[in-house]
């Protein structure tokens, strides 16, 4: 997503440049992107100047979004889901309610597009990663 903003405007992004960029399988990004274009995050455009771009403005995506489209809600524990059957009495509920409440606020107040900048920043420094 951070590599599809930092050339969001231009042209598609290809699957071998971003695999090319971020040292990984062309087939690893490919159904990293299937997911995010399932998700309703990026677009695939076909054609010889085909590829992937963001679906919408970078500044409207939250890291939240990006982690539930690909990995599913944020639950940090199980009863953190009303499906729990000791949740009513449950000690420790609260606690992991208010630790993933503190992350989704983090994490919704993150957006791709101040990842892009940021990474724009380090990458023209020489020192870029986005390893997570």
């Amino acid at each position: 997503m951070v590599r599809l903003a930092m050339h969001n405007g231009s042209s598609p992004t290809t699957k071998q440049w971003i695999a090319k960029a971020e040292e990984i399988s062309s087939d690893y990004v490919e159904q990293i992107l299937v997911n995010l274009r399932t998700g309703g995050l990026v677009q695939s455009h076909r054609g010889t100047r085909g590829g992937f771009s963001l679906a919408r403005n970078a500044g409207e995506i939250v890291v939240e979004e990006v982690l539930e489209v690909m990995d599913g809600p944020l639950e940090l524990a199980p009863c953190s889901s009303a499906e729990c059957r000791r949740s009513t009495q449950c000690v420790t509920r609260s606690v992991w309610s208010r630790a993933e409440n503190a992350l989704k606020e983090v994490f919704s107040a993150q957006t791709v597009e101040d990842l892009a900048e940021e990474a724009k920043l380090r990458e023209a420094a020489g020192m870029a990663s986005f390893d997570i």
